[in-house]
């Protein structure tokens, strides 16, 4: 009888450490888009999301026992409007963005948004693969617009330029995630362009490191993170921001401040001030931003509603004007910046998550 216990629980043991999950998800948006800058307008469908990025993602988690866990996470985003992937940069360089080398959207599906493996225990998480940087996940987490459609954070906007490969999501990462104590976390990482040390571009170029704390408390949220990205020979961009909520109840406010030191260059300072309200069965969504470097300055006012018809799915109206002065040419909308000239944006779509 005790042999047949010891047994049973040998084998419940086994079962438990082998114990897994795997889960499907994605975000399905789709919008008509106007843009107008000066004299040229544009229309066009937006399928790569205009209130929240759209995507395809698979995750999991295994059980090791004594409380670690091993995942996974790979994420890819989808233009919705004609059904192919996104591009990617396989070394935070421009010889490493796939587009460069092929037409864009014939490469595929690509894991662009994330693709990671983790070790999670009662220490935190070690995650290794393709990750947002600490930096941006301030911008967007404290954008009433998350980052995406034409009411998108200026600040943001002006302090990563396409150009810039490394200022969103970083390939080659490695980053620990520390578990919250008293509200407190910390996110650290380190990211590489893998050049050899004899390299022309520089062995450094497309590496950085970077690293973000936060305080969670109730209504109240605030994160600072800075961050240091070699981008060629002898050049860096430093990026530091601070940013913070406070949720009312009746409104959620949130702010964002942040600036660029780039290596031969003017800084670029940025700023967000705005906010969410629950109204009716959806969400009003407020934003001004600016980015500026010198006499260059781009100021934007962002106004949508969402409107909830489930859980799941949505509607929602989205309209910004951007002015520009100096040098400035933002557009919105897809049309074609002017220096000096205002641009504006209206987006109307549907969201779906599963």
């Amino acid at each position: 009888m005790k042999k047949s216990l010891i047994a049973l629980a040998a084998l419940a043991a086994t079962a438990s450490f082998a114990q897994s999950s795997v889960t499907l998800f994605g975000v399905i948006d789709a919008a008509y888009t106007y843009g107008k800058s000066d004299a040229n307008k544009v229309t066009s469908m937006s399928g790569s999301g205009s209130s929240a990025s759209s995507r395809l993602g698979f995750r999991g988690e295994e059980d090791l026992g004594g409380g670690m866990k091993a995942g996974f996470w790979l994420e890819a985003g989808v233009n919705v409007d004609s059904g192919i992937g996104q591009p990617n940069n396989t070394n935070n360089q421009a010889g490493g963005t796939i587009a460069s080398t092929t037409t864009v959207g014939s490469q595929g599906l690509t894991f662009n948004r994330r693709s990671t493996v983790s070790l999670m225990g009662g220490f935190g998480e070690v995650r290794l693969g393709r990750d947002y940087t600490p930096t941006f996940w301030s911008q967007t987490a404290y954008d009433p617009f998350g980052t995406v459609g034409v009411g998108a954070s200026q600040a943001n906007a002006g302090a990563n330029p396409a150009s810039y490969y490394d200022g969103v999501r970083a390939s080659n990462s490695i980053a620990y995630l520390s578990p919250k104590f008293n509200g407190f976390a910390v996110w650290a990482q380190t990211h590489m362009g893998e050049n050899a040390s004899n390299a022309a571009a520089g062995k450094k170029t497309g590496g950085g490191n970077g690293i973000r704390a936060t305080y969670d408390n109730g209504p109240l949220s605030l994160a600072v993170a800075t961050a240091t990205n070699d981008t060629g020979v002898g050049t860096t961009r430093k990026s530091t921001n601070y940013a913070g909520s406070y949720d009312l109840g009746v409104a959620k406010l949130m702010a964002v401040s942040s600036v660029d030191k780039i290596t031969g260059a003017a800084d670029v300072k940025g700023y967000l001030l705005g906010a969410t309200a629950p109204m009716g069965p959806g969400t009003f969504k407020f934003s001004y931003s600016e980015s500026k470097q010198l006499s260059n300055k781009a100021d934007k006012t962002a106004v949508g509603y969402v409107y909830g018809l489930s859980k799941r799915t949505s509607l929602y109206a989205t309209y910004a004007s951007v002015k520009n002065s100096g040098a400035s040419a933002v557009a919105l909308g897809g049309s074609t910046g002017v220096a000096g000239q205002t641009s504006t944006g209206l987006d109307l779509g549907v969201t779906h998550s599963f």
